[in-house]
């Protein structure tokens, strides 16, 4: 078998826990908070190991005593539907129509396990969205067997990254590295749990950088994973994986397996992408995503035949968004890019690298040829809605997400339905409710088990949502219903 058809018969899985019986549970109960994090507790490293030959580099024990310290162990409880008509992802499937029958779903707490690695001494906690997605309860336990109860200040689908929170003060915590700096070759260090093994460390290098997996499955998703031969296993994911310094490079996430186990490769989210996120959720409450406003194609022996290129690098410009940043900085279709700023990029996951850890509004220079000539412009980069300013969720935007308006409800409607809470749905558009199969009329009890009374609670409780959603509700022939989506 050659090698294309080994790694095409690779199944990368998600290592967010071990289940006890079923899949992932579709309630969570996110709390956000945006309070800012002194910037000396997180500039600090714990200490630095001297690197002045080789034998000393390859003597992991100084960073793999820094690194146990810092990365904890995660136990979550989620909710899970044993309805036979709820999915894998969580989602309810219903062809027979028969969801508003509230006997279908039987709701059972459910445990999971991962890893997560402490920022700051007062309690921050990165870890993948996956761990920590959708649960009701995250327990931490650090090295030390102390244990507490953890809330979510964040998450990001896109780059699977969850920032949680415990509270404590004077904790270790992992300095962040530089992932740009890494190289192909490089010893580095894999820490975790798997398996409900604490504290478990693992050796390999570094074998590639810039993975595209396809695993994360939206258009705004980011992969540009550092690939390692580190043993990680399910378990793992939210994990450290770090340098000979003892510093964190990137944080474990997914692993190459058509098994479920580790069979030689394993994926890691670089440090400058997790950097970048966490700033993000603490300053804003989300990711801000900049974008450059241009489809390409990588440039391979073929196209570049076709297109008659005398060289074989770069991205191929295939089309430039209207009013979009590129366009505005005179880049047009058929140009090559071959840098931004001092980067080169020759694959799709390099471009989202260099772009990721930027901001709507700051500008970047773009290195081009065209026709043969090189050039360079200044782009200024732009938000997902063309502008160039930070972006947040607001209840304009939420409902319009929906695709549906809201009436509140007196107290003798709330009496008539038997019901002491809950908003009517009063209208439907195109939209997330509507495809979830909710129909005008509808009256929401909850969303995931916290009470609806008014519109601003059912805005605060899906603003900054991301994952799974459970709504309850009645209609007015008293009938209940239960619906699930993702946002």
């Amino acid at each position: 078998m050659n090698t294309k058809k080994i790694i095409t018969t690779l199944a990368i899985a998600f290592m967010g826990g071990l289940f006890a019986i079923g899949s992932m549970a579709i309630i969570s109960k996110f709390t956000y908070k945006r309070n800012a994090v002194q910037q000396e507790k997180w500039a600090q490293p714990i200490s630095y190991i001297p690197t002045s030959s080789f034998a000393k580099a390859t003597n992991f024990t100084d960073a793999a005593s820094i690194s146990v310290h810092a990365v904890v162990h995660i136990k979550t409880t989620h909710q899970v539907n044993s309805s036979i008509y709820n999915d894998f992802y969580g989602r309810y499937w219903d062809p027979w129509g028969l969801y508003d029958n509230p006997y279908q779903y039987k709701i059972e707490p459910q445990k999971a396990s991962g890893s997560g690695v402490i920022l700051s001494s007062d309690g921050y906690i990165v870890t993948n969205n996956h761990v920590v997605q959708n649960a009701s309860s995250i327990e931490i336990t650090l090295n030390d067997k102390r244990t507490y109860e953890a809330k979510v200040i964040g998450s990001d689908v896109g780059t699977d990254l969850a920032l949680i929170k415990i509270e404590e003060e004077d904790l270790p915590f992992l300095a962040y590295g530089n992932s740009d700096s890494v190289k192909v070759g490089e010893w580095a260090l894999a820490v975790g749990n798997p398996f409900n093994l604490t504290s478990t460390v693992t050796a390999g290098i570094i074998s590639a950088k810039a993975r595209n997996l396809n695993i994360l499955g939206k258009n705004s998703s980011i992969e540009s994973f550092i690939q390692t031969d580190a043993a990680v296993n399910p378990g793992n994911s939210g994990g450290a994986l770090v340098n000979i310094n003892g510093e964190l490079i990137g944080i474990n996430a997914a692993i190459a397996s058509n098994t479920g186990s580790y069979l030689g490769y394993s994926f890691a989210i670089p440090v400058n992408i997790v950097k970048k996120v966490v700033d993000d959720l603490l300053k804003y409450g989300k990711v801000q995503r900049a974008y450059l406003g241009i489809s390409f194609e990588e440039i391979d022996s073929k196209l570049a035949k076709e297109k008659g290129l005398a060289e074989v690098k770069g991205l191929y410009v295939t089309s430039v968004l209207q009013n979009g940043a590129a366009e505005d900085a005179g880049i047009v279709e058929g140009d090559i890019i071959t840098k931004i700023g001092d980067t080169y990029v020759n694959s799709t996951s390099e471009l989202q690298e260099s772009i990721i850890t930027h901001r709507p509004g700051d500008k970047v220079v773009v290195t081009y040829t065209r026709s043969k000539t090189e050039k360079e412009a200044t782009i200024t980069l732009k938000n997902q809605d063309g502008g160039t300013g930070i972006i947040k969720t607001d209840a304009t935007s939420v409902t319009k997400l929906l695709g549906a308006t809201f009436e509140e409800l007196s107290a003798s409607d709330l009496k008539k339905l038997g019901i002491e809470n809950g908003i009517k749905v009063s209208k439907l558009e195109s939209g997330l409710f509507r495809s979830a199969g909710i129909k005008e009329g509808f009256v929401i009890t909850t969303i995931d088990k916290k009470a609806i009374k008014t519109k601003s609670d059912l805005t605060d409780a899906l603003k900054e949502k991301n994952g799974g959603v459970l709504i309850e509700g009645i209609y007015p022939n008293g009938t209940r219903a239960y619906y699930g989506f993702g946002m």
